[in-house]
């Protein structure tokens, strides 16, 4: 820990029923994911040298019909981590939707127990907009900076519910201010996904992108991959069917209106195909009498019954009342082994931890496509995303899965993935490394830079990483490089080239130019964040008419827009059918139209539409007149055809042996360095040929030594 003191961490969640062992989830509609990820959070953190003491400090309360635990003032969770429970004005159970007249007194409630601490905790994080509020009010009279996990948005859930459920958008105004003030005055806001970093956050006011960092929540997932069936439970479903060996049409949620267990029923129940070949099985939390639980759950319990009866579904859908969280894996194993599917049809879903479950448990699945879903899906490449207000839609990739014995295998096997890439180890590794930074304990390297530093800048994929081996030594190299200032040219947006820099252990990047060219960022001056260069985007905004362009580009038939995630503010990105001539056909369309634009195609198939002045090479320049460099101390480094304008601009450019897109043969390219090995090891081979060539005048060879050589 380089002699610093380990931390104190608080964590504030103030909903729900929390408690360290057998949690009640979907008791209500407030027990949900968020309790399980800080439970899992805390027991990684425990594990971390850096975290010597944990609080997780919720509201105290006394309910009829509840556990007696909920009013006891503390509770063990491990050695190093405590739950403290405060009295507040009102000792009954609240819901989220009316904690808030509890503000005053949990503040001065928080306020005593610190001050009655004999060690202030060195660090805040808050769950959901209330703790948001109490940690703000707390960590300013203290001067504790504090983290922020929303968890879900209140933005986000006023347009998933709009004329779906009005009733649940009551005091939804009010919440969205909080949030606007915890992300305002939080030192970093930590999110669970691209969509959430990237598209919910981006409707507040104070959103600022660079302040944001996605840390994939992680997930025990051995038990799920190892599970099988359970036949207690496996009787507790099967005496709802007639006949019960048919494959099962899984999902497993909180029976409230976010969650659209409503809409699976709908897809269903339409479906003569579905209902034909699977069963239905909800697993909607733990119940006895609806008629006793808050109204939400018993209006969406209600729904599903009355949909079961509108649908005559008797004998095909399974909603048994009770189970516990340690027989969860053994349902996904039954399901698994009658051939079924996993769905999770969210409205929204902020990240998507059971889609992670049935992905160990070797279970395809169909998901929404609102959220963390499409991060989950695309890595571990184990279903299809739907609109989840399409119930045609849903139920036809449910169908398209369970029809085709080949791509259920696919897909069955493609989710062992998660079990390796969701990891609490690590995702506390990196929660630990951004909280000391908001404590000021990672500064970056000081700037201004010295007169002797060399901006090296690098594409990601197939670039920087691609070889593990090769990633790992250039880690090692970085470390030793005091006159080396390391920037990032990438494709990828901000929080996507931060996601995967972090999962593959690669330095911090001084700078991040992104979206291939279009946006910069640069390291702010805690090391915590990024802010965004507004002189570059002020300078490429000029002549550019995105809907414009957009309109044009939709007359071109054969291009296919990429996700939403990929389209940002300055570029629009396609698919297209290969032809290496598309590029210049859509410039020459663009131009016709009165749009001088950057076109760049890549590895035959991608096709991104900057602003004219915008590209990586441009925007290299700019960095390198930001720090005030000459063009000598400017090296590149790249793979493919997005790489090209880069490549192309710097003279210190290298080619890694692994490219593509015939850059060895590009006459515009004569000038740069092909190195004979691929990856990160071409980097590196790279940097050390100029080195020695300007040192000496004379053309160098190298040989790092790295394995990883995939010439094209």
């Amino acid at each position: 820990m380089n002699g610093q003191a380990a931390m104190f961490v608080m964590h504030i969640a103030l909903q729900g029923c929390l408690r360290a062992r057998d949690v009640e989830y979907g008791v209500n509609a407030d027990t949900g994911g968020h309790i399980r990820y800080l439970l899992d959070l805390v027991r990684a953190s425990a594990a971390e040298p850096r975290v010597d003491r944990i609080e997780i400090v919720t509201r105290g309360f006394q309910q009829d019909g509840m556990s007696t635990c909920y009013s006891a003032e503390t509770e063990t969770v491990d050695a190093k981590t405590r739950i403290v429970r405060l009295a507040t004005a009102c000792s009954r159970y609240l819901p989220k939707e009316a904690l808030w007249p509890e503000h005053d007194s949990l503040t001065a409630a928080l306020v005593a127990h610190i001050a009655a601490l004999d060690r202030r905790p060195d660090i805040l994080h808050a769950h959901y907009a209330d703790a948001g509020e109490i940690a703000r009010r707390v960590g300013a009279a203290f001067d504790i900076p504090f983290l922020f996990t929303a968890h879900s948005l209140g933005r986000v859930k006023r347009a998933a519910f709009a004329g779906v459920d009005d009733d649940a958008l009551a005091g939804m105004d009010r919440r969205i201010a909080l949030e606007e003030k915890t992300i305002a005055a939080a030192a970093g806001i930590i999110a669970s996904s691209r969509d959430e970093a990237e598209v919910q956050y981006a409707g507040y006011g104070a959103y600022c992108p660079g302040r944001i960092r996605v840390i994939e929540p992680g997930s025990d997932l051995a038990a799920f991959a190892d599970a099988a069936p359970d036949p207690a439970m496996a009787a507790r479903i099967d005496r709802f069917l007639t006949v019960p060996e048919k494959p099962m049409i899984l999902a497993i949620a909180r029976p409230v209106t976010k969650k659209n267990l409503a809409g699976l029923v709908h897809a269903y129940g339409t479906s003569a195909h579905l209902r034909r070949t699977a069963n239905l099985v909800i697993v909607a939390g733990i119940r006895d009498d609806i008629g006793g639980m808050e109204p939400e759950i018993a209006g969406n319990l209600d729904e599903l019954l009355r949909l079961i009866d509108r649908y005559d579904l008797y004998g095909h859908v399974a909603y048994p009342k009770h189970h516990l969280p340690s027989e969860v894996p053994s349902i996904y194993a039954l399901a698994r082994r009658r051939g079924g599917v996993f769905v999770n049809p969210a409205l929204n879903e902020p990240f998507g931890l059971t889609l992670l479950e049935a992905a160990a448990a070797g279970l395809p699945v169909v998901a929404t496509d609102s959220g963390g879903p499409n991060d989950i899906v695309e890595r571990c490449g184990n279903g299809v995303l739907v609109d989840p207000r399409d119930h045609a839609a849903m139920a036809t990739a449910i169908a398209g899965i369970l029809d085709d014995r080949a791509q259920w295998d696919r897909y069955s096997r493609a989710g062992a993935v998660a079990v390796a890439a969701y990891d609490w180890t690590r995702h506390a590794e990196l929660y630990h490394d951004f909280a000391e930074s908001a404590l000021g304990r990672r500064p970056p390297r000081p700037l201004p830079v010295p007169a002797d530093t060399t901006l090296l800048v690098c594409d990601i994929d197939n670039t920087l990483v691609g070889c593990p081996a090769s990633t790992s030594r250039f880690t090692d190299w970085h470390g030793r490089q005091a006159d080396l200032l390391f920037g990032i040219a990438t494709g990828r947006s901000l929080h996507s080239a931060q996601a995967i820099l972090s999962r593959e252990n690669v330095p911090q990047p001084q700078v991040l130019i992104t979206s291939v060219g279009s946006e910069i960022y640069h390291l702010d001056p805690t090391g915590t964040g990024y802010d965004r260069d507004e002189a570059w985007a002020a300078r490429i905004a000029v002549g550019w008419d995105r809907a414009a362009v957009a309109a044009v580009l939709a007359q071109a038939g054969d291009l296919q827009p990429q996700g939403s995630l990929e389209q940002r503010t300055f570029k629009l990105s396609y698919f297209t059918r290969g032809d290496p001539d598309t590029a210049r056909r859509v410039r020459d369309l663009l131009r016709a139209a009165g749009h001088a634009c950057s076109v760049i195609q890549s590895h035959g198939t991608y096709l991104d539409i900057l602003p004219h002045a915008a590209s990586k090479g441009t925007a290299v320049e700019h960095v390198r007149r930001h720090y005030g460099l000459s063009r000598e101390q400017v090296m590149v480094a790249g793979d493919s055809g997005n790489d090209v304008e880069m490549l192309r601009s710097v003279r210190h450019s290298i080619i890694v042996a692994n490219h593509s897109d015939g850059l060895d043969q590009d006459p515009t390219l004569a000038h740069s360095f092909v190195s004979r090995f691929g990856h990160a090891g071409g980097i590196i081979d790279g940097v050390d040929h100029f080195r020695r060539l300007s040192r000496s005048g004379l053309p160098a060879a190298a040989n790092t030594g790295i394995s990883c050589v995939s010439a094209s």
